[in-house]
């Protein structure tokens, strides 16, 4: 696995870089424009470009996520936020293109108590429409559950790309958190294995592009989204073992978003925490055969 973080863009994505190469993240996540703001300043366009020559020069980052905005939302069935949704996104997987980055992390959004059947051709049309205006690779993020979220199972991640046409620049990302407030347990080498299988036969393992791994503040089930920093939530350490072990999740890239071991987001001492489980997990596996 590829391990590496959310990074602070304080000072630009130049100095984001730098703080990614400072704490030994092979992997990079940003944001294209501010994740809480529909302005997307044209010069965020060139600034992109400028990142996408700089990054790839680096000894210690091997890849680059991005993260869309938090507002957009694909379900919403306001006319107006659906279309600065649209756009926002397009907007956004143009700029990760031109930052080289793998993929564009995307949350779909909520059906605000429609139900999921009821969105699902609006979310799945969005979708096409930005793939149509955009290169790149759209990843749709699972969700913790609450509020109407698209995407709470992979059942549902999958009825969405199945809508989608299968486009095959679709891949999926799976937040550990998430999965976990849902309701999944991966709390052992069975149960890691069987959510594996799940992903497998709903999405197919081949569209999963990277792992968020997160701790979470709130127990399994709960339905909301609050993360920790790995090894001091509910989740657990065995849990992370048996998940960052399993062999067919080997080389994806592996991101944090947790408040850090010094309170201060990601840093190396989180990176050495996710490292050994890791490394805990592929022996944990090997003693098994599995």
């Amino acid at each position: 696995m590829l391990f590496g973080a959310q990074v602070k863009q304080a000072g630009g994505l130049h100095a984001a870089l730098a703080r990614a190469e400072a704490m030994g993240a092979q992997v990079m996540q940003v944001f294209a424009q501010s994740p809480r703001q529909w302005r997307y300043p044209e010069a965020n366009l060139e600034r992109a470009t400028e990142f996408g020559k700089a990054w790839p020069t680096s000894a210690v980052v091997e890849r680059v996520v991005c993260h869309a905005p938090y507002l957009v939302n694909l379900a919403t069935p306001d006319n107006v936020l659906y279309e600065r949704s649209c756009q926002c996104l397009a907007d956004n997987l143009r700029a990760a293109t031109a930052m080289g980055a793998s993929g564009l992390v995307l949350h779909l959004g909520s059906h605000l108590g429609l139900g999921f059947e009821a969105r699902l051709d609006a979310v799945a049309t969005a979708i096409r429409r930005v793939l149509d205006e955009s290169d790149g690779v759209l990843v749709l993020e699972n969700t913790a559950g609450a509020g109407g979220t698209i995407g709470r199972s992979f059942e549902e991640l999958g009825r969405v790309i199945e809508r989608a046409v299968d486009d095959p620049r679709l891949g999926v990302c799976i937040d550990t958190q998430h999965l976990w407030a849902s309701g999944v347990s991966f709390g052992t080498v069975a149960a890691a294995d069987r959510v594996v299988r799940s992903l497998d036969r709903a999405v197919g393992l081949d569209r999963l592009a990277c792992l968020h791994v997160n701790d979470s503040k709130v127990g399994l089930g709960s339905g909301v989204d609050r993360h920790e920093t790995v090894g001091y939530g509910a989740i657990g350490a065995a849990a992370f073992r048996a998940l960052l072990g399993h062999p067919r999740l080997q080389r994806l890239p592996a991101i944090m978003e947790v408040p850090g071991v010094e309170g201060h987001g990601p840093g190396p001492l989180d990176l050495a925490i996710v490292r050994r489980l890791h490394a805990e997990g592929l022996a944990l596996r090997r003693r098994r055969g599995r």
